[in-house]
């Protein structure tokens, strides 16, 4: 039988530690990951800072900002680790929770401002303030909602999952 380490914390909620999904740059896929050699270059050539090193493996931090497809990282890489299309989205979008400020009766639009793809939009709603609704079409993961939320209230899903949950 093996036995995990389980923080006080993770015990008292009746969980184990979980593990955490970590966002591949655009254009690598999971596979593509094992010759990486944690060399670096796509973290110092990402012109928007949000690329680094997370157990040696690449991967994407949206709270430093957006994904541009610039493809520097790619050009850059030495090993065989990026497809050779440039990518033009990453394999999930996002989700808008109630937390979300308009949910609050507080107006904020702050994620459709910093869309360059134009998936949020905001609908009215009677008595409140406009409400956002994700186009998941148009979405293309890239992150931009997520560094610029007042709340966090923006994060990642699957491209599979429902695009307008609200949790």
């Amino acid at each position: 039988m093996r036995h995990e380490a389980v923080s006080r914390r993770e015990f008292l909620r009746g969980g184990r530690r979980s593990e955490i999904a970590r966002i591949r740059p655009p254009g690598v896929s999971q596979e593509a990951l094992a010759a990486c050699t944690a060399c670096g270059k796509c973290i110092e050539h990402c012109p928007t800072g949000i690329v680094h090193l997370a157990d040696g493996l690449p991967a994407i931090d949206f709270s430093r900002g957006e994904c541009t497809f610039c493809g520097a990282c790619a050009a850059n890489c030495p090993e065989p680790v990026f497809t050779e299309v440039a990518a033009t989205r990453f394999d999930h979008i996002v989700t808008i929770a109630t937390s979300c400020l308009p949910f609050q009766r507080v107006d904020c639009q702050a994620c459709r401002d910093a869309c360059p793809a134009g998936a949020i939009r905001f609908r009215p709603v009677r008595g409140g303030p406009f409400v956002p609704d994700l186009i998941a079409e148009a979405c293309t993961g890239c992150g931009a909602c997520i560094s610029v939320c007042p709340v966090g209230a923006v994060a990642t899903a699957p491209l599979v999952a429902e695009a307008a949950t609200y949790a």
